[in-house]
């Protein structure tokens, strides 16, 4: 399955609030491998940018004023993800953008037009928890070089989160492995015509047997219970 790695800039933290998204950035990686297909866009929100978010990813408002409004690029977007598993980070934040864009395009939400949604944030969470998950702690953990991470930019970030997604899922494939391996126990092998090789203890091996019994039956003060057993059930 074709897997989509994607994140965006926004005017805000709110989009009931009617904040926009800003900037879509986006990688395609088919087989654990970047096959160099992109989807990058700025665009204009048709408002301002909060100085929070500004400070966040510092694109501005004038930089954004020719640029393209999100009807004019989403059926391009929408070709690109059709029926691709979306990996994001904190998709819930994304997801919640994405989804009020669409619709303010009357367009069908964005699980109606992809195969399936991956948050790598509740990932990390679940393999390390109460430990910082953020992308940049994540590079970190994961010797992902983000030297280049200034400040957020929506196409570096797919770009990075890409890389920290294999580092965290390597592995899988030789565990899928073992998992499909046949079991032992599944083997069609019948016990019935072994014929078991008994090789009986020489002359040797039986008197430094009996040497070590008696030896034990001295320092345990005559508490030995192989010296009081029958040969026979021995």
């Amino acid at each position: 399955m074709r897997q989509i790695f994607i994140d965006t800039e926004t005017t805000g933290l709110e989009p009931k609030l009617g904040h926009r998204i800003i900037e879509i950035g986006a990688v395609e990686m088919m087989s654990r491998r970047l096959t160099g297909r992109r989807f990058h866009h700025y665009l204009n929100p048709e408002r301002e940018i909060e100085e929070g978010a500004l400070q966040v990813h510092g694109i501005t408002s004038e930089f954004l004023l020719d640029k393209r409004k999100f009807a004019d690029v989403v059926h391009e977007l929408l070709e690109f993800i059709d029926g691709a598993e979306l990996i994001m980070h904190n998709a819930a934040f994304d997801v919640a953008f994405l989804d009020h864009e669409l619709g303010l395009a009357n367009l069908p939400a964005l699980c109606e037009c992809c195969h399936s949604v991956t948050d790598t944030l509740k990932m990390a969470k679940e393999l390390f928890p109460g430990k910082r998950n953020s992308l940049d702690a994540l590079c970190e953990r994961y010797e992902v070089d983000n030297s280049r991470r200034a400040l957020h930019g929506a196409l570096l970030d797919a770009e990075l989160l890409a890389e920290v997604y294999l580092a965290m899922t390597r592995g899988q494939e030789s565990l899928l492995m073992e998992l499909e391996a046949p079991s032992p126990l599944d083997l069609d092998i019948s016990l019935h015509d072994l014929q078991l090789v008994v090789l009986p203890a020489s002359a040797e091996e039986l008197e430094a047997h009996a040497r070590q019994l008696e030896m034990i039956e001295k320092e345990s003060k005559g508490k030995c219970l192989w010296m009081r057993l029958d040969p026979a059930e021995v």
